[in-house]
């Protein structure tokens, strides 16, 4: 196992034909070498020692499938990454959102979208609740592909080497000091769902206020991320807003978004 010898081109484009069909994420020649990584990994799991092998129990069992699809997923994230959206959102996006939606119910919903361990609906979590005057509430739903990082997320605990990022009080009001860690605090807890999901299928969400997708959309190719964003738009609410990864883009995409630049970041709205 110390190479894949019988990972041959063919069977490289049938693997990255079943992941773009299953996930929309794209592998090309260029990242071949983290799907063979990947592929050691699961076959060692599964004692198997043929990538065929494995490419008929993927095709058959859904569980291992998502076991795969959730082995190959890159899930770098960290408390309060890029502040620029989190002053953006505390400065800007929230104040015009409680100006549009005065005399409505007083709920802003938002979705983390490929939240990976959690790090960023928390983060969401830990501002909503200091900027948000009553009688105003949110909640928040978090959502990844992989089933091991939704574990994590749902645990709340984080180790001493993963908080940093959070200000000091935050980290006295939302996290308690345990064992070789941090755990978050129940009733923050208790303001998120995490749940399963595919980008690649409708989330069922509709009326969101606020969607946070951020640095997803750059392992898909051209239309994957435009079925990607525009099933975005059919799940918010009219005047909302969309958050993505710095480094990426809805430039030249055929979407009804707006691009919205202010004092601290860029973003995106849907203004109907």
């Amino acid at each position: 196992m110390a190479d894949l010898p019988f990972f041959s081109d063919a069977d490289f484009e049938q693997y990255r034909t079943l992941i773009y069909h299953e996930s929309g994420i794209s592998f090309t020649p260029t990242n071949r070498s983290i799907l063979e990584s990947r592929l050691k990994e699961r076959l060692r799991e599964n004692g198997m020692d043929s990538v065929k092998t494995y490419f008929a129990a993927i095709s058959k069992d859904k569980e291992e499938l998502k076991a795969f699809l959730d082995s190959i997923t890159t899930n770098l994230t960290r408390f309060f990454r890029n502040q620029a959206h989190f002053d953006a959102l505390e400065h800007s996006i929230v104040p015009e959102l409680l100006k549009i939606r005065s005399g409505f119910p007083t709920t802003l919903k938002i979705w983390s979208a490929g939240c990976s361990t959690g790090e960023e609906p928390y983060t969401i979590a830990m501002l909503m609740q200091e900027i948000l005057p009553p009688p105003w509430k949110f909640e928040i739903i978090a959502s990844d592909i992989s089933l091991k990082c939704l574990m994590t997320a749902k645990e709340g605990f984080y180790a001493d080497s993963r908080i940093t990022g959070i200000p000091d009080n935050y980290l006295k009001k939302y996290l308690d000091k345990v064992e070789g860690g941090y755990k978050i605090h129940a009733d923050l807890m208790s303001k998120i769902r995490f749940d399963y999901h595919n980008l690649k299928n409708d989330s069922g969400l509709r009326n969101l206020d606020i969607v946070f997708c951020r640095n997803v959309i750059i392992y898909f190719d051209e239309a994957a991320q435009a079925a990607v964003i525009n099933r975005f738009w059919d799940s918010m609410a009219s005047k909302s807003f969309l958050f993505i990864g710095h480094s990426e883009s809805l430039f030249g995409m055929d979407t009804k978004f707006e691009f919205v630049k202010t004092e601290w970041a860029t973003l995106y709205r849907k203004f109907i």
